[in-house]
């Protein structure tokens, strides 16, 4: 079933709001926006999203059709697809839902692979009922813990009626394994609660609440082979968190001090050492040593390294704090010490309306928490601070530290055999007074009428040879914002709507090798390229963009992607004037991309909807209008026009754009005056594997047109 909305096309003649501007002595076009058209394929509960976006020249010479392409993915009835996993060996991207667990194609999320159920039974339903919850809402099953435990399982937790329960998922034959398991301090009990989890070496690390009411907040590991890992009970540990992420960070393999490998949260809480008129908040990273395990009889099955620092990010020259943390990315080097982590923020005092990214050199947060002081509660009061910088003499070695060589030589092999006084001191003072400080002391972007909560960001190298990071951020109105960092500025070169309800971004994840970012909402997943080059039509608005996943293609005249357009068919070496790399070019992203896998057939032609029957409602007695046709066929496709039979003697603008090494995607617009007699328009796309044809009859009546066609 095709759902098309109405074409309409403004006459720019006679808008009202649009301003005409004198012409330019350059050759530049200044592009006037009007309506986007939205298109929606639905087959078998899936949907593939064709938005196309239409923007008339500023010399009203023609019409510019922009298009992306977007997928979606959803099933009737089931909701709050917002707990996303990537498996690059499998090419399948597991999602998390009410009550279910999907396998969806990671190339194609329209298709799923496998699906399994998980509801919740009556006797728990009926507990969680009678505690005050919802039938309806609450007391179901929210998949919220996906994590990959080996090359055939996943650790599978659900919230289960506000009793959470994990299991494994065996991905052969796509089951639970029945091994249920008790998921306090796992997942969270409220479907709506933050919370946080990593699997490191096949041990889970959390950030959640441990009770019913949510009340006590835990960090904590879970492991087969070794006992339940956790924070203390306390509100100078942990005040009221909102956990967003966690990481490992892979420190041990290139230190020379032999020290250990590192796990970060990040977590917004209520701060402990400021008294204000209200809750103050304060974003945080804390740390914890990943071969910690525990005290021997000081903080006995409670981390000996659990430390926290604030983050900062804010306006130094306004005074003004961005004091809430949404989401946080970790953008990964070779080496631990080129690390950058990139947040999202917004203040608390949500009239403000706006919203920054910082970013944080991972050796920043390394040298608060190797070399930072500590603080105390005050001994005495003082007005509106509680906590203290501590000044007195610190036990060595340095609490809240992970085991290195130094302590080895010590007889310190493990936190066991820490001394009592290191472990006490690190119970007593778990905050850090030095700040974490974004890059430059300021935000990367700041953003107005935004909020934004979930960020992914790629690292490019570009043609012109530099290295950027892209960043995508996800809004609470579904829309993407695409900025790239440029010469220490950060730029918006993007905008899409990319969830059709203005629904928050819940999750965000980005696969180089698919060059796709993957959307998680409450009514779906919709899958996004990670580049739309095609949209620019001419070199200056390819070269403006200043998008590093773009370039000009001087012999195609076309914007293309560098990586698909060196992967599917390479045009002659340039000349060595031309800006094109040669086929020995590096890749233009840091993570290598295999080429697209081609079937040995040739592919079949076929139109794409809309068909000439569907558009033919936008025309209008009096008025222009645009026709244009879509076809997806063989490298050698072509599109045909006939008016009443007859071949059209005009060049038509046709576009080609390569899907791999024997597909191609060809578009081709007619732009016709007013119609002044009956018509019959075809669209023809021919191929040496066959044809397809979209017709359309045009006939003028007293009222205006009548349409018919196929």
């Amino acid at each position: 079933m095709v759902k098309t909305k109405k074409l309409q096309y403004h006459n720019p003649h006679k808008d009202p709001n649009i301003h005409h501007q004198p012409k330019a002595s350059t050759d530049l076009k200044c592009l006037i926006p009007i309506d986007p058209l939205i298109l929606s394929i639905h087959v078998n509960n899936r949907c593939k999203i064709q938005i196309f976006i239409f923007s008339w020249s500023s010399d009203m010479t023609h019409l510019d059709v922009q298009r992306l392409y977007l997928m979606e993915f959803s099933e009737p009835g089931i909701f709050n697809y917002s707990t996303l996993l990537l498996s690059e060996e499998r090419d399948a991207l597991y999602v998390g839902a009410r009550e279910a667990v999907f396998e969806l194609n990671k190339k194609n999320v329209t298709i799923k692979n496998n699906k399994v159920q998980w509801t919740v039974e009556e006797t728990p339903m009926l507990m969680c009922t009678l505690k005050g919850k919802s039938k309806e809402k609450d007391c179901l099953n929210y998949i919220r813990v996906l994590q990959v435990v080996d090359d055939d399982r996943l650790y599978v937790c659900g919230t289960h009626a506000f009793q959470p329960q994990c299991d494994y998922l065996n991905l052969d034959d796509f089951s639970l394994a029945g091994q249920r398991e008790d998921g306090r301090g796992k997942c969270s009990f409220d479907p709506s609660q933050s919370f946080t989890t990593v699997m490191v070496d096949g041990e889970l690390y959390s950030g959640t609440a441990y009770n019913f009411l949510g009340s006590e907040p835990i960090i904590s590991r879970y492991s087969p082979s070794q006992s339940l890992l956790r924070t203390e009970y306390s509100t100078s540990w942990l005040n009221e968190p909102s956990f967003v992420f966690a990481d490992v960070i892979r420190e041990g393999r290139n230190r020379a001090d032999g020290e250990d490998d590192k796990i970060y949260y990040f977590f917004t809480e209520v701060s402990v050492e400021y008294e204000f008129f209200g809750k103050l908040l304060i974003p945080r990273v804390a740390r914890v040593c990943k071969g910690d395990l525990g005290g021997q009889r000081t903080l006995q099955k409670k981390w000996t390294s659990f430390l926290k620092a604030k983050l900062v990010c804010s306006m130094p020259e306004l005074n003004f704090v961005f004091n809430v943390v949404h989401d946080v990315f970790i953008l990964k080097g070779a080496d631990w010490r080129d690390t950058v982590i990139y947040g999202v923020f917004t203040s608390q005092w949500g009239n403000v309306g706006l919203s920054a990214v910082c970013a944080y050199n991972m050796t920043a947060v390394e040298d608060v928490f190797s070399k930072g002081k500590y603080m105390q509660k005050a001994t005495v009061e003082q007005s509106h601070t509680k906590w203290v910088r501590y000044n007195g003499i610190t036990p060595s070695p340095r609490p809240g530290a992970c085991i290195n060589n130094l302590m080895r030589q010590q007889n310190i092999s493990s936190s066991l055999h820490l001394p009592d006084k290191t472990l006490q001191f690190v119970k007593d003072h778990p905050l850090l007074e030095d700040p974490v400080l974004p890059i430059g002391n300021r935000p990367r972007l700041i953003t107005k009428d935004v909020n934004y909560t979930q960020i992914v960001v790629e690292r490019v190298a570009a043609l012109d040879g530099n290295i950027y990071d892209v960043i995508f951020t996800g809004t609470d109105k579904g829309v993407l914002h695409k900025s790239v960092l440029f010469e220490g500025e950060v730029h918006i070169v993007e905008e899409i709507q990319l969830l059709k309800n203005s629904e928050p971004i819940k999750n965000l994840l980005l696969s180089p090798k698919t060059q796709s970012l993957y959307a998680g909402s409450d009514s779906g997943v919709v899958q996004s390229p990670t580049y739309f080059c095609d949209k620019y039509l001419t070199c200056t608005d390819c070269v403006l963009a200043r998008d590093p996943y773009c370039a000009w293609d001087p012999h195609t005249d076309v914007c293309v992607n560098t990586v698909n357009h060196r992967e599917s068919s390479p045009p002659p070496p340039p000349p060595p004037s031309s800006s094109l790399p040669s086929s020995s070019s590096s890749s233009s992203t840091s993570s290598s991309t295999k080429p697209h896998s081609v079937e040995a057939r040739e592919a079949e032609v076929r139109l794409l909807p809309p068909l000439l029957k569907d558009q033919a409602w936008g025309v209008h007695a009096q008025e222009a209008f645009l026709l244009f046709c879509l076809a997806l066929g063989p490298s050698d496709v072509r599109i045909h026009w006939l008016i009443n039979g007859h071949s059209l003697d005009t060049p038509i603008m046709e576009y080609r754009r390569p899907l791999g090494q024997r597909e191609v995607l060809v578009s081709s617009w007619l732009r016709e005056g007013p119609l002044i007699r009956d018509a019959r328009y075809h669209c023809i796309a021919e191929a040496s594997t066959g044809n397809d044809m979209s017709e359309v009859d045009l006939h003028l009546t007293i009222g205006g047109i009548a349409r018919t066609g196929c």
